[in-house]
């Protein structure tokens, strides 16, 4: 929110503005990714691969405690930081005014619309996590270009978009249940569709399918 914001209030009121300020939106995944933190949206892609290959009750309650703690840490972090961006004078009044147009954009649409949009940013940021191991020196590539069409498509994201949100909900301007009905229940629901099915489920059928095949050969 901060690298957009920054990127908003300085560039000027033009057409072409969104095209170069959600770019501040991939600062937040480099950090996290090549960081090596945990981000919900990533644990809906690698901890779902064991549970598909081996579907037992102990591993199922494994990935619920695990998405549960990561969940629940990381809006931990994204309402503390909200807050403090909110009620200090941290940031001039006019990078707060940028703040909570950006923030704005993320209420856009009714409930069904925002599963929608959390499906497509679930499915995105799984599908970089997917494709990380055998980037090698793209890397960075990755994480920026699929981020950023995440923000410039206007996709909800459970932990990036709680943190405009929680900004809003310090300031007064929306209801803790307008960010708790409206925003984060069906983008966590969207994330979780988007990441699970649209990834995991597609490429774990599809690596089912090449080890069916390799039996074969080597029984043949």
């Amino acid at each position: 929110m901060v690298a957009e914001g920054l990127i908003h209030a300085y560039l000027p009121a033009a057409t072409w503005r969104p095209l170069l300020e959600n770019f501040g939106y991939s600062l937040g995944f480099l950090i996290v990714v090549l960081g090596r933190q945990q981000l919900f949206t990533e644990n809906t892609l690698t901890v779902i691969l064991p549970l598909l290959a081996h579907p037992k009750r102990l591993i199922l309650w494994k990935v619920l405690r695990l998405w549960t703690i990561v969940l629940l840490t990381n809006l931990a972090g994204a309402l503390f930081f909200a807050t403090i961006v909110a009620h200090t004078t941290l940031f001039p009044t006019h990078i707060q005014q940028a703040f909570t147009e950006i923030a704005q954009n993320s209420l856009r649409g009714g409930f069904g619309l925002t599963i929608l949009r959390g499906i497509f940013a679930g499915w995105l940021i799984a599908l970089m996590v997917w494709l990380l191991p055998a980037s090698e020196g793209t890397r960075l590539h990755i994480i920026i270009i699929l981020t950023y069409i995440v923000s410039l498509g206007g996709f909800s994201h459970i932990i990036a978009g709680s943190v405009d949100i929680l900004y809003l909900v310090n300031t007064g301007a929306v209801s803790w249940y307008t960010y708790l009905i409206g925003f984060m229940l069906p983008t966590l629901i969207g994330n979780i569709i988007g990441g699970v099915s649209l990834v995991a489920a597609l490429n774990f059928a599809q690596v089912a399918a090449e080890t069916t095949n390799s039996g074969n050969g080597n029984t043949q």
